[in-house]
């Protein structure tokens, strides 16, 4: 074992049969997984803090801390036994060291660093954006097989939106963010709007069948300007006046609102992926990942846009485009084999670009 500051160095290469631990913490979910060195997912487990952030309407981080530091041994020691493998049998321990609530990304790294430490084993400090721009490149995880490099990511959760060129691992450009909220605090922030529950997404899209999204005229902000950066800001405000507007009119006016919001989202996103795929013409996919990918308007329009630039639409499952551990382990795994690592000494930093990482 090397001096426990720069921990072990991976060979060059990963065997098959080689069994990588992730971890994540992020944010409001604990999760661990075991996968092998060919991307088979041994044994996973996501543990959400919904309940615990729901009654202050968002995610407290001091909570989100507390519960990360609870959960993640007994869910690790749970992962492990369902994979039929003791810290022994390792091969590398990644964990998710930025961006995110430094709180969590503290316990989550410090816990990985510690299984390192104690095994001899290699450390991979993740990026959690990278994870979401490889997690399509999981073996036998789509029916059209793993995407090459490159491809176009279009990532859209609550913290991110933004469209990138990735080109390798290691080795991305951003091509577009946006200019104030991100997508899915958008969506958080029209649905606390219309009187829904948090988190907004899934409750805004299930009021938004019930709708008629023509009736309601609301902005769509940058649609068909230049360039590949996102607004949501102006659209939240609309929402805000017509909801006001229009208080005498219940539950349907409320459901015109949200259908009317969830078109003007597709729309802009669409767009702002149809520029991004006419700037990076050797783009061979568009891969969608973060919890707004899971909703089935937007899909339907990233659809749309894909065909039309001629190349597939690809969207990992539901349970791996939100927070999740398997995407950090494979995003280890994608590392390991290239023969990469880090110091145990590696700070975990709630601000991490994806330019800022080097293969």
């Amino acid at each position: 074992m090397e001096s426990e500051g720069k921990g072990a160095t991976p060979p060059r290469g990963l065997a098959a049969d080689a069994l990588v631990l992730g971890l994540e913490s992020s944010c409001d979910e604990t999760a661990a997984a075991v996968l092998r060195g060919d991307g088979a997912i041994l044994a996973e487990a996501v543990l959400s803090q919904e309940r615990e952030h729901a009654p202050y309407g968002g995610v407290v981080p001091e909570i989100a801390a507390r519960a990360h530091l609870d959960h993640l041994p007994r869910l690790t020691q749970q992962v492990m036994r369902r994979a039929g493998a003791g810290f022994a049998d390792l091969a590398g321990v990644a964990a998710t060291s930025g961006p995110g609530l430094i709180g969590g990304l503290i316990v989550g790294a410090s816990f990985g660093k510690g299984i390192a430490i104690a095994r001899g084993l290699p450390f991979v400090a993740v990026n959690h954006l990278e994870a979401h721009a490889l997690t399509a490149r999981l073996p036998g995880l789509l029916p059209e097989g793993p995407p090459a490099f490159p491809y176009l990511l279009l990532l859209v959760s609550g913290g991110h939106c933004q469209c990138v060129a990735v080109e390798g691992v290691g080795r991305y450009h951003r091509l577009g963010t946006t200019l104030d909220d991100a997508v899915g605090e958008a969506f958080d922030k029209a649905a606390k709007l219309l009187g829904l529950p948090w988190p907004g997404g899934p409750a805004l899209e299930a009021l938004a069948r019930r709708g008629d999204p023509a009736r309601i005229p609301l902005p769509r902000p940058l649609l068909g300007r230049p360039g590949c950066d996102f607004s949501f800001s102006g659209l939240k405000t609309a929402v805000a006046h017509a909801a006001a507007r229009l208080a005498e009119d219940g539950e349907q006016g409320r459901a015109d609102i949200a259908a009317a919001f969830q078109a003007a989202v597709a729309a802009v996103l669409a767009d702002r992926a149809a520029h991004a795929l006419a700037a990076m013409p050797g783009a061979g996919a568009l891969v969608v990942a973060g919890g707004v990918a899971a909703n089935a308007a937007v899909r339907a329009a990233l659809a749309g846009a894909a065909a039309r630039h001629g190349v597939a639409l690809l969207v990992p499952p539901a349970r791996l485009c939100t927070d999740n551990a398997v995407m950090v382990a494979w995003a280890g795994i994608e590392r390991l084999r290239l023969g990469l690592a880090d110091p145990l000494g590696h700070a975990p930093r709630p601000r991490w670009p994806l330019e800022a990482l080097a293969a």
